[in-house]
């Protein structure tokens, strides 16, 4: 067996406001709150994924040179979340209605069916159809 055979993975999204972003991933996207700490992060849930939501910081001894920032450009993306979707209409509707912002209306390519989003920091997702 891999020694991290038994492991899962956390992304870090590093966000402005923990209150504004806990709103986005639970009361929007339907995420659950597993925990939080001391007003500067929260763990959650979501979509059998783990996000810690962390707020701005500085090296530590661990990380000596690294600094946890909001993303200073949202148009320049080193990451992004794709959500597989059965009817990508429907949840571009659906988020809508929640406020979300998308950067267009779903586009049909043919083999996909697809639009993006960001979240409250400019994290980027994209909602994707694969047409039957």
């Amino acid at each position: 067996m891999h020694p991290l055979g038994n492991s899962e993975v956390t992304t870090i999204l590093v966000v402005a406001d923990i209150a504004a972003s806990k709103k986005f991933y639970i009361d929007v996207l339907g995420g659950e709150l597993y925990r939080e700490y001391g007003g500067t992060s929260a763990v959650i849930q979501l979509m059998g994924n783990w996000f810690l939501l962390s707020t701005p910081g500085g090296p530590t001894e661990d990380k000596p040179q690294i600094e946890f920032a909001v993303p200073s450009d949202p148009n320049n993306v080193s990451h992004s979340f794709t959500i597989r979707v059965q009817d990508c209409q429907e949840v571009y509707t659906f988020l809508k209605s929640k406020g979300v912002e998308f950067i267009t209306p779903p586009y049909d390519w043919g083999s996909e069916i697809r639009c993006f989003f960001r979240d409250p920091d400019g994290h980027l997702f994209e909602i994707s159809e694969i047409p039957a």
